[in-house]
């Protein structure tokens, strides 16, 4: 029996993790050509982070969340939370009663058209309408994709959202990445990071993964030939030829920017008469810093081509939930919290060790012993 009640953490305001609390609320309900999901396991993401605090200026001095759509679509209070796994529960009008009982992974995005090769006002579950933070949430039919694997437990199943891997998809189709191309992945160890790396293998190109020397193993497990240590970039450029046999990168999927823009462009550029392609930036985070100084003769001059990415599309989702379910795709989890310690989460999250690699997900209360209890980062912390 679904209850009229449900247990919710809500950001209730732009701050600190203060503004995120949790408490009762109503139990949504399906709209035509919805489904009721009751939530097992949704994966925390940096942008849950950011858009709290206020980190999506497209202005200098701003606090605000992203709006490309015009107007602002995070309301407080807001459910967050994108990247979902759980079961249907019931359905509203138009959606076939079969439904009740499958397990799904979410396409988190909120689409402004039916385009399905363009997404050019992305918004989100969990910015733009409520998502997965809470015990049940109200979601597209269409965007709940059934992925009945038996060997992806739920919460190794939200560490797959497509947050991150279709933002990562999105990085590599946007800037035309093919097989054969050498790609370095920056922020390697993260949930982006982690799944480039794996998505250039399925493409046939060689990434080469930023990070630490702490996780070249792991790291080159899922995938990366190589990895190149953060810690020291004075030598950057001499590293990835040591790395790369002399050759120029092809590509750079960056999530660092600030100080790294201009090492990043030096490691593509340095042997123009030895490449095949221009040299490619795709650009999806700032983890390094929001502002970046460099030349715009050496952007024009070694024709750089440079490409933002945020999210992406209705066929990239699709594709990769094939093969999510054809076993190309695997988790990488780290770990897990209950729903009433997001506080730590968060605190884990932005002080967390230098062995931490992949996801973290976020269990409810009444799903933590079924579904998060043997991934419990909660001890010890």
């Amino acid at each position: 029996m679904i209850p009229n009640t449900m247990k919710a953490m809500l950001l209730t305001g732009h701050g600190n993790i203060d503004k995120l609390v949790y408490r009762d609320v109503p139990t949504p309900s399906p709209a035509p050509g919805e489904v009721l999901v009751q939530v097992t396991a949704t994966a925390k993401n940096n942008t849950d982070r950011k858009a709290r605090e206020g980190l999506y200026p497209t202005q200098k001095g701003e606090t605000t969340s992203f709006q490309m759509g015009g107007k602002p679509t995070l309301i407080f209070p807001r459910i967050q939370g994108a990247d979902i796994v759980g079961r249907v529960v019931a359905v509203g009008d138009g959606v076939d009663r079969s439904r009740v009982g499958e397990r799904g992974l979410l396409d988190f995005n909120i689409y402004a058209t039916d385009r399905r090769d363009i997404n050019l006002t992305p918004d989100y579950y969990g910015h733009g309408a409520d998502g997965g933070y809470a015990e049940y949430v109200a979601l597209p039919s269409d965007q709940f994709h059934v992925v009945s694997n038996e060997d992806l437990d739920d919460a190794q199943l939200a560490a797959m959202g497509m947050c991150s891997y279709q933002t990562a998809m999105h990085m590599l189709t946007s800037s035309h990445v093919k097989a054969g191309e050498q790609v370095l992945v920056t922020g390697a160890s993260g949930g982006v990071g982690t799944a480039l790396i794996q998505l250039c293998r399925i493409m046939g190109a060689i990434p080469y993964a930023l990070s630490t020397a702490g996780k070249t193993a792991a790291l080159q497990a899922l995938g990366a030939e190589s990895v190149i240590d953060r810690s020291d970039m004075e030598n950057f450029v001499e590293r990835v030829k040591a790395a790369t046999g002399g050759k120029p990168l092809d590509a750079v999927m960056d999530l660092v920017g600030g100080d790294m823009t201009d090492r990043f462009i030096d490691a593509m550029i340095f042997d123009m008469n030895s490449r095949e392609t221009y040299p490619r930036l795709s650009i999806a985070g700032a983890s390094g810093g929001n502002i970046s100084e460099i030349l715009w003769t050496r952007i024009y001059l070694y024709q750089v081509q440079i490409f933002g990415v945020s999210h992406g599309t209705r066929e990239e989702a699709e594709q990769l939930v094939e093969w999510i379910r054809g076993g190309q795709l695997k988790p990488v989890l780290h770990g897990a919290f209950r729903l009433s310690q997001l506080h730590q989460a968060e605190r884990y999250f932005v002080n967390r060790s230098s062995n931490y690699l992949g996801k973290i997900v976020i269990v409810p209360d009444s799903q933590w012993e079924e579904h998060g209890a043997s991934w419990s980062l909660e001890k010890g912390i």
